[in-house]
């Protein structure tokens, strides 16, 4: 008996154990939940606003002493939106540059890459309103929802790792991540005033810890074993660092051979790797072309 396309997409978010369809399932349900509940208003089965109910009690607010009252919303606005175009473009780049993430890191690190990025973010938004005057005046009226934070944080991961790694893009033709990081950070940095100034906030926050999270990856420190292990993909491999050079042949960039250098990049710093195993995660970036 076939498997309807409901049940499939469903086993495919929550139990193939792939934390990005995971993050897009939750962001997804959230929105569907939060429309249904709307349009239960709007159909007038009720008087009272079911989702003007729910929203206060996932939403961010800017003031720390409202948050303190509600400190669980750190977690749950970066998995909560409203409008169609909003959950939408949010799913879109999670889902192209998390596909990529995936291709060359750990599910556990794509787990805590997210959340930390989206955690990140939302501090800096708070301390943000509370701290710079022209904001702390808005901040008892000023609340945040929306995963940008988190995307924010996988895209520029994923840019950090492999800034040659190119996308063809619709308009644009083929672009390298670096150059679509950086377009990222400059829209944010003049977004800050306009409208949404909390929001590209919480966007540069995410962002900046991508950046950090992947540096500190490179030189062999991974923050994402607070998550516990994660079973390795490949057998693992013994490290020997011969003191003498020798000459290497250049290694083919397939899959097992890049989990093979991003296991040892984890363990050893991006420094312990050899000039073959550089070149073939440079060679790997290189080829990777995707069209969005």
């Amino acid at each position: 008996m076939k498997t309807s396309w409901v049940g499939g997409l469903w086993h495919k978010a929550f139990r193939s154990g792939n934390p990005l369809f995971l993050f897009i399932g939750i962001n997804v349900l959230v929105f569907v939940g939060l429309g249904l509940l709307s349009l239960v208003s709007v159909l007038g089965f009720t008087s009272v606003s079911v989702s003007g109910y729910v929203m206060p009690w996932i939403q961010l607010p800017a003031s720390v002493s409202a948050w303190l009252h509600k400190p669980w919303t750190l977690a749950t606005y970066m998995f909560t939106q409203q409008g169609l175009f909003h959950v939408l473009f949010n799913m879109l780049w999670l889902f192209w540059l998390g596909i990529i993430f995936l291709d060359f890191l750990k599910k556990r690190q794509f787990t805590f890459v997210y959340l930390a990025g989206g955690l990140v973010g939302g501090v800096l938004y708070l301390l943000a309103y509370n701290l710079i005057p022209v904001f702390r005046a808005e901040a008892f009226r000023t609340v945040m929802i929306g995963s940008s934070a988190s995307v924010s944080a996988i895209v520029f991961a994923t840019a950090t790792l492999l800034p040659d790694y190119t996308i063809r893009m619709l308009f644009f033709g083929n672009v390298k991540l670096k150059y679509l990081a950086l377009a990222f950070i400059v829209i944010d940095v003049l977004a800050i005033a306009g409208l949404n100034a909390g929001g590209s906030i919480a966007h540069i926050g995410g962002a900046l810890f991508g950046f950090v999270y992947i540096k500190r990856l490179q030189n062999g420190q991974d923050w994402s074993r607070i998550l516990g292990r994660e079973e390795r993909r490949r057998r693992t491999l013994r490290v020997v660092r011969n003191e003498r050079p020798v000459n290497e042949e250049p290694l083919v960039p397939n899959q097992e051979v890049i989990d093979r250098i991003l296991d040892k990049i984890s363990q050893s710093g991006y420094d312990s790797l050899t000039k073959a195993e550089k070149e073939a995660l440079f060679k790997a970036s290189k080829q990777g072309q995707n069209e969005y």
